[in-house]
């Protein structure tokens, strides 16, 4: 009983001086901004990566949740007798909730592994070790870029997604279906408020600091808990950053809607 108390409390030491170096990391983060960062060419690299080649996957699914949205919104209105409601139940879904979550799901499954991969293999190479013994902040010409990227591209993405989605609902619910075209529109319009709009603009650029914060620390910090550098440490770090991020985007996305609703 003794040394299954002690073993508990050494792994909830561990884990709380995880947290700390997890909110040191973040801090060190943001001193990037105020810093000498990465070359400006950098940044816009990592836009290009995030946002850029990011567009298919999240253009995909926002088209077919779109789709999904126009044939379940009018199955269910109909019952109703309310089939004109249907622009604005797919507008709404989409931009409070499904747009900013889904487009930060999928750019963390494609760019945030990536670079959390990235940051790994730098680690077990000992390139961060050597970036530290020219003096240069590894934080800052590493990190801090990729965390300016992603708060200009997840947005936009968001916004993408958004336009997909409304876009294809509309096929679906006006060309197949046959709602009348001016009730979806004009249901569309009256419903969606710009505090609709802010409500995803937020969640998107919570969701981007969440994805890249996870998603880096993981990669930066490969194998130094175990103290085995290796390709194992790595893959094992790329697996915990897409899970906790997308566990983390979710409970983030019930904290801001609560708060923002």
């Amino acid at each position: 009983m003794t040394r299954f108390i002690q073993s508990l409390g050494a792994r909830a030491l561990v884990e709380l001086g995880g947290l700390g170096r997890l909110g040191l990391y973040f801090g060190y983060m943001l001193r990037g901004l105020f810093r000498s960062p990465g070359k400006f060419d950098f940044v816009v690299k990592q836009v290009w990566f995030i946002g850029t080649k990011s567009l298919f996957v999240v253009g995909f699914t926002g088209a077919f949740t779109g789709m999904v949205l126009g044939l379940q919104g009018y199955y269910t209105l109909s019952k109703f007798g309310s089939e004109g409601m249907l622009g604005s139940a797919v507008a709404l879904s989409i931009i409070r909730e499904l747009g900013p979550v889904l487009t930060a799901l999928m750019v963390t499954g494609r760019a945030g592994s990536a670079m959390c991969a990235e940051l790994g293999i730098m680690r077990i190479d000992e390139q961060i070790d050597a970036l530290e013994c020219m003096a240069i902040d590894p934080h800052s010409y590493l990190v801090t870029p990729r965390f300016l990227a992603s708060l200009l591209a997840l947005p936009l993405l968001t916004a993408f997604f958004d336009v997909a989605g409304i876009f294809s609902g509309y096929v679906i619910g006006v060309r197949l279906l046959g709602v009348n075209e001016g009730a979806y529109i004009d249901g569309m319009h009256r419903s969606v408020l710009w505090d609709d709009v802010y409500m995803g603009f937020m969640k998107s650029l919570c969701f981007s600091i969440i994805m890249i914060w996870i998603s880096t620390y993981k990669g930066f910090f490969a194998g130094v808990d175990d103290g085995n550098f290796g390709p194992e440490q790595v893959s094992r770090a790329t697996t915990d950053a897409v899970v906790v991020s997308s566990i983390s985007i979710l409970v983030a996305n019930y904290v801001v809607t609560s708060l923002l609703i």
